[in-house]
């Protein structure tokens, strides 16, 4: 389930497509001619894709395979069965299935290191024989859909020049055409300049072929091979590198700062996925859909699907709440050779797996530190984000060191900046930050820095930790300081904490009504950790529930932003606890219910929020909503009593339900605390 229709522009898709990469399909299911197990259940888990795609609602337009379709190369004598097993597990499709090679199915790129069956003439001839053409266009009205052959490129064959030829052709020719382009190798990884490696295209080829893509009526790229999501921009284009269907490059686990979970990596399937992609009369959304590496079985009904939210920055409307990116989120790093197909020397990558789960989220809101704003990367990445609807608010301690001009500002995104200081320090500061202000145009909040306050000693602990963000209870005592500094146009809000246990529906209220009688802006700060440093606090439901809240709040007041205080969770030092993704950067079930709520909600305008027993309720586009929060015996009275035709979305869980199911859902579930968006009829 998705947002559709442009909440914006009120723009509705001419059509949508999906997108698969490297189902790697085996000659029998069970089985594969690979070492590592993860690989045997490639057939399983590409059934499950097929049936997935096949049953959506409304139906792409056709779907695109982006290569290593088999696992059995050419040469050898089971490459026929797998081809023909693949068309099998692809046939549930009802519409269009569009091929082209990947390594597997043509042989490896041309270098004199590979360990593996090189492209020729008459590999290729194998595949053309049991697929088709590898390399061709189709036009939908003014889209033109242009698949080339990686593999050709510095082959030296004739079908290279060919080729060449033919695309410069193809995409010259499309005048007044917006053109997609796939293909299995990417050119680059990490960088347009980097070493050649098993990973990309080579030179020539690779400046040939980005020369092409810089083209400015080539909208969006897609790449396969890689089997881990990446995200660029060349020239005008969308540059998409897909997950595989089947396993993780699992020397790329080397983001992570814990272990690998399944077979050293290479079996971490929340990782594994496929793309939908939606054309809109001006531009595209493409949203990642995971598939946790559900498989079917031969003979076995393709389960009744359960609603996927997928959501995008480019289809939300929250723009008032985030997370704040505590850890790094774009960062770059040199990855082992272990051997395998790395060994001669280490090859650069950034984790981009932050950055899908924001996009998952339809997150438009982060909190980021003043460094990401200094550092050249991060910032290249903010900029690129910013394009999508990206905001940034710059947290730093003091006023910003870097400098930022108007037009830079807006071209990072960059939305607010959060001044960390006492009272005292803020007094000097203050005609610098109005000066500042009125230079960049940027929203100025303070965040008032606690030196020391009765929470840091409980009577027998003391507590070390630095405490920032103005208190509820500091609010009414601080009332003329701020009115002053907002009158002086230092200012334009404040950062006010609130805690892991305070009530976030009383205290968005009070917010709300502090502001509207002030005239401030306030950042909400949402502490995740509790009030002893040493504990952890690792309750999903409570973290659905105040994200769920934080939501609807945020829809509730012009002048509040709620930001929680992490984005990842903290699994070391200070204050553990979980957040919205794990530390292998897959999602929690407060990302899902974020996800749920955009796109139930991003519709809808502001939100007059009434309390009732358990929650808040709204109406949203002319249908009342419940927001439900608590034990499983209250939340099943609360059911019962609802209409019969009453949607129940269970917002830990992902599953939506009508009454009478719901009512079942929560029997089984009798002793844990529920979270529940209740859509009325």
């Amino acid at each position: 389930m998705r947002l559709t229709v442009q909440p914006k522009t009120g723009e509705a898709p001419l059509f949508s497509f999906a997108v698969v990469a490297d189902t790697h399909v085996n000659e029998r299911d069970g089985s594969s001619s690979s070492p590592c197990e993860t690989n045997a259940l490639a057939n399983d888990r590409a059934r499950h894709v097929f049936h997935d795609i096949a049953a959506m609602d409304p139906a792409p337009k056709f779907v695109f395979h982006l290569g290593d379709i088999v696992h059995p190369v050419p040469s050898v004598p089971t490459f026929g069965d797998a081809v023909a097993r693949f068309k099998e597990l692809s046939s549930p499709l009802r519409v269009p299935l569009h091929v082209l090679p990947g390594n597997h199915d043509v042989g490896d790129k041309k270098i004199d290191w590979m360990p593996a069956d090189q492209i020729c003439d008459s590999y290729l001839e194998t595949y053309r024989k049991a697929f088709g053409r590898d390399y061709y266009s189709f036009d939908e009205g003014n889209l033109r859909f242009v698949a080339i052959n990686s593999l050709l490129l510095n082959a030296g064959l004739e079908d290279e020049r060919r080729q060449r030829e033919w695309l410069e052709e193809q995409i010259g020719s499309a005048e007044g055409k917006r053109v997609f382009l796939f293909m299995h190798y990417p050119p680059y990884v990490h960088t347009p300049d980097e070493r050649g490696s098993y990973d990309n295209i080579d030179e020539p080829a690779r400046g040939w072929l980005l020369q092409q893509i810089r083209r400015p009526n080539v909208e969006a790229v897609f790449a396969g091979h890689v089997h881990n999501f990446w995200y660029d921009r060349v020239g005008s284009a969308d540059f998409y590198m897909l997950p595989s269907t089947a396993f993780l490059r699992h020397d790329l686990t080397e983001f992570y700062r814990v272990a690998p979970a399944v077979e050293f990596g290479r079996g971490d399937a929340e990782k594994f996925g496929y793309f939908v992609v939606d054309v809109y009369p001006d531009g595209h959304v493409a949203y990642s859909v995971r598939t946790h590496g559900q498989q079917i079985k031969a003979g076995e009904a393709p389960p009744r699907p359960q609603p996927v939210h997928l959501a995008h920055p480019r289809m939300s409307t929250f723009d008032k709440v985030g997370v704040e990116l505590r850890h790094p989120w774009a960062e770059s790093q040199q990855i082992t050779a272990t051997g395998g197909v790395q060994e001669f020397g280490r090859k650069w990558a950034r984790n981009d797996y932050p950055l899908l789960a924001l996009w998952e989220m339809g997150a438009r809101l982060s909190k980021i530190p003043d460094i990401d704003l200094a550092d050249a990367a991060p910032r290249a990445r903010m900029e690129l984000m910013a394009r999508l609807g990206q905001q940034f608010i710059v947290t730093s301690l003091g006023r910003l060191r870097t400098s930022l001009s108007r037009e830079e500002a807006v071209r990072a995104g960059v939305a607010a900046l959060e001044v960390n200081a006492t009272l005292e320090t803020f007094d000097r500061q203050r005609e610098a930050l109005r000066a500042w202000r009125a230079t960049t145009g940027v929203q100025v909040f303070l965040s008032k820095i606690h030196t020391f306050d009765d929470s840091h000693f409980d009577g027998k602990h003391f507590n070390h930790f630095v405490k920032a963000g103005f208190t509820l209870a500091d609010l009414n005592g601080a009332r003329d300081v701020l009115r002053e500094a907002l009158k002086s146009g230092a200012i334009d809000g404040v950062t006010v904490r609130v805690e892991a246990d305070e009530d976030l529906v009383v205290a968005g209220s009070r917010l709300a009504t502090f502001a509207e009688e002030t005239g401030s802006l306030v950042l909400a700060s949402l502490k995740t950790s509790g009030a002893n440093l040493a504990t952890e606090r690792a309750d999903d439901r409570e973290m659905v529930a105040r994200t769920a809240q934080a939501m609807v709040l945020s829809k509730a007041s012009e002048r509040v932003r709620y930001v929680f205080d992490t984005f990842m969770d903290v699994d070391r030092g200070y204050f553990p606890r979980h957040a919205f993704i794990d530390r292998r950067f897959d999602p929690r079930p407060a990302a899902r219910a974020f996800a749920i709520i955009n796109t139930l909600l991003s519709s809808a305008g502001r939100l007059a929020l009434k309390p009732v027993s358990g929650g808040v309720a709204f109406s949203a586009n002319g249908r009342p909503f419940e927001l439900l929060d608590g034990e499983a015996a209250e939340m099943h009275d609360r059911v019962r009593a609802a209409p019969t035709q009453v949607v129940v979305h269970d917002l830990v869980t992902g599953m939506r339900h009508h009454r009478d199911e719901g009512l079942a859902a929560l029997a089984r579930q009798s002793t844990l605390r529920q979270v529940l968006l209740l859509q009325m009829p």
